[in-house]
């Protein structure tokens, strides 16, 4: 989905006129009247999603800022440090000369940094867009930050677009920072100032320069897999039998022995030890500097998964694997989520018809399904299985939703998403 999509100003409209629309269009929608036009997609499906919550617009919940050691805490976590130079350079100089501020936030759209002249820093300050703020959707309502995250795209919000009515003399564009490696988010980044600084082109240039910073992520991530490799050709040259080094974050270095994946899905806390990794199996694992080394060894039944949990309701969707190695989670795309949360419905399992109704609501679309679910597989080895689809008969599964439904995979438009939203849920499993 192109960033022009989620821009705020239709091609060649005068924004004056524009935002007087969006005025009346906000207070129609939100009183239950008749809009003169209607809202943008993305924004209407925000403000239902943020009305279902109970927000009043008029009244958003007071959350504190971070204090200063929490908020240092989360800078250092964030990984998004290394990215300020690079996003001050490109964005820093179009805020000062547009009177907009730069805003870098983390997963939880919790204010990182925000730099910007001092006359709109003020307007911010008032605001309470300040650093250590939270700008998510479910607390503050409909803005740039906060649902692009939801969404997962690039996204400008303009005047009377936001929930907040005290957000509607401000304009806004942002995009969500992804690690290209594991596709974790990492946050946002955004330019925002008063309404009357908005410009069409400011949503192509903040998911241009966001792109760039997560270009620089994988030019990082390249070197430092790279020094792992040299540092463990001679070790795997020694050993005998299957073996693969990872980094920390499960990317495979180098390997022998074995037809080795991209990445693998590691415990949350790795220790030296017997492990069960979804992509190999039972494994023993041995610490490196930077990664580890995996030696595949006889898979046992009594090491393999005993539970997955879905979790659908933060910002992103995971997958939790518990079995006797520990535990260890993944980060899912939107397909995958919608995927698992159809086999989790269906405990006796789907055929790739039955899924393509799910998620497409076209039975015939079982290529595309079977494509999906190999590379699934390929992640999770022996936690889904097939002929039909289902996850292991013997693994207990919890799927944990979001409050309210409503916002349940917000970007997605399957069936079977949309069937849930509305709270008619299928049979559950535990």
């Amino acid at each position: 989905m192109s960033s022009a999509v989620h821009s705020a100003l239709p091609p060649g409209a005068d924004p004056r006129v524009h935002t007087r629309l969006l005025e009346r269009v906000r207070a129609a929608a939100l009183s239950g009247g008749t809009p003169p036009a209607a809202p943008r997609p993305v924004i209407g499906a925000s403000w239902r999603r943020v009305r279902c919550s109970g927000l009043d617009p008029a009244d958003a919940p007071d959350v504190p800022p971070l204090d200063g050691a929490e908020l240092e805490r989360r800078r250092a976590e964030s990984g998004l440090a290394p990215l300020l130079p690079l996003l001050r350079e490109r964005l820093l100089p179009v805020a000062r000369d547009a009177g907009q501020v730069l805003v870098v936030v983390d997963a939880s759209c919790r204010v990182l940094w925000r730099e910007g002249g001092p006359q709109v820093c003020r307007r911010a300050d008032r605001l309470g867009f300040v650093e250590g703020s939270s700008w998510d959707e479910p607390t503050v309502g409909t803005n740039a930050i906060g649902t692009s995250v939801v969404i997962g795209v690039p996204l400008q919000v303009h005047a009377a677009e936001h929930y907040a009515e005290g957000h509607q003399p401000w304009t806004c564009a942002a995009a969500p920072l992804h690690s290209p490696v594991t596709g974790r988010l990492l946050g946002a980044v955004d330019l925002s100032g008063p309404a009357s600084t908005v410009h069409p082109s400011t949503i192509a240039l903040v998911d241009a320069v966001a792109r760039l910073a997560e270009l620089e992520l994988r030019s990082a991530h390249a070197r430092q897999v790279e020094r792992l490799r040299v540092l463990a050709a001679p070790l795997l040259a020694r050993l005998s039998g299957p073996a693969l080094v990872v980094g920390a974050d499960g990317c495979t270095a180098a390997a022998t022995g074995l037809a080795a994946p991209d990445r693998v899905a590691l415990p949350e806390e790795v220790r030296p030890g017997p492990v069960w990794v979804p992509a190999l199996g039972r494994c023993t694992v041995e610490p490196l500097p930077g990664g580890w080394l995996l030696r595949p060894t006889d898979p046992e039944d009594a090491d393999r998964p005993v539970g997955v949990l879905l979790d659908l309701a933060g910002s992103r969707p995971q997958l939790r694997v518990t079995g006797p190695s520990g535990t260890w989670t993944a980060a899912l795309s939107p397909r995958h989520a919608e995927i698992l949360l159809a086999l989790a419905e269906h405990p006796a399992g789907r055929s790739a018809a039955e899924l393509a109704g799910d998620l497409f609501g076209d039975p015939a679309r079982t290529v595309t399904v079977r494509a999906e679910v190999s590379r699934l597989r390929r992640t999770l080895g022996s936690v889904v299985l097939a002929q039909p689809y289902r996850i292991g008969e013997d693994i207990a599964v919890e799927v944990r939703t979001p409050v309210p439904a409503a916002r349940l995979l917000p970007a997605s438009t399957a069936p079977l998403v949309e069937r849930l939203r509305g709270g008619r849920s299928g049979p559950s499993r535990s």
